[in-house]
């Protein structure tokens, strides 16, 4: 008889720790009523962020909001590159954000961050002053790394690139700040380069404003194209 209370006790205790716990549970876990958001950034605004973060935690509960599957969607949001999440006593969310540095334009709907990582910028607006770069899916990484490798060499001309664009079919072209294309083809660009070079210091700098664009896809030579002059050819080489 002792015995058998002894486990109707037990039983008893277990019984209430269970119900006990769920009400704590339940009396915890209560709806999310503030989002903190804490960072520092320079491209977007706290509003912004609540405005995009809003629609995640709504109809979460404070206990049972999965962290990990919220920062995967906070991820998704087109400018930030780290997020952060902890709860804090006794209903709020804090949200800790680092955004994107961008360094380039990327394909018109993308922007590049310095490891040339494509990420979306809409609903802002374009930050100003980035070149704009250009190429098939896949190819960011490499046209940035190769824009950064060109830039010096413009810059001891005097020169700046506004547009930098890698062709479906490996052909690189340039645009630089005065309006004027110049077509690298797909090969022998340090011998192209110092053709460019050649040419531009000796006569071509001269009448820069004039140029529409600069072929170096000959095998000898520069070809150039003039404002006004029609259109000619040369093999993508």
């Amino acid at each position: 008889m002792k015995r058998r209370n002894a486990w109707f006790g037990i039983l008893l205790l277990a019984l209430l720790l269970v119900a006990g716990g769920r009400a704590l549970w339940l009396w915890l876990d209560r709806p999310i009523e503030r989002v903190s958001i804490r960072g520092e950034w320079d491209y977007v605004s706290a509003d912004y962020l609540r405005t995009q973060l809003a629609p995640l935690v709504q109809g979460t509960t404070w206990l049972s909001a999965d962290l990990g599957v919220l920062r995967n969607r906070a991820l998704e949001i087109g400018w930030l590159k780290e997020v952060r999440i902890s709860r804090e006593w006794p209903n709020a969310l804090v949200f800790e954000l680092v955004e994107q540095v961008p360094v380039a334009r990327w394909n018109d709907d993308f922007l590049l961050n310095p490891k040339g990582e494509p990420f979306a910028f809409a609903p802002l607006a374009v930050p100003s002053g980035l070149p704009d770069l250009a190429g098939p899916n896949g190819s960011s990484e490499e046209v940035l790394s190769y824009y950064h490798r060109l830039t010096p060499y413009f810059a001891n001309l005097s020169l700046a690139l506004t547009q930098f664009r890698l062709e479906p079919r490996g052909a690189w072209r340039v645009q630089l700040s005065n309006g004027a294309w110049i077509m690298l083809g797909r090969r022998e660009h340090e011998v192209r380069l110092a053709r460019l070079a050649a040419s531009w210091q000796r006569e071509l700098s001269r009448y820069s404003e004039h140029i529409r664009y600069i072929d170096l896809r000959y095998p000898n030579g520069v070809a150039v194209a003039w404002h006004g002059q029609s259109d000619f050819e040369a093999s993508e080489d």
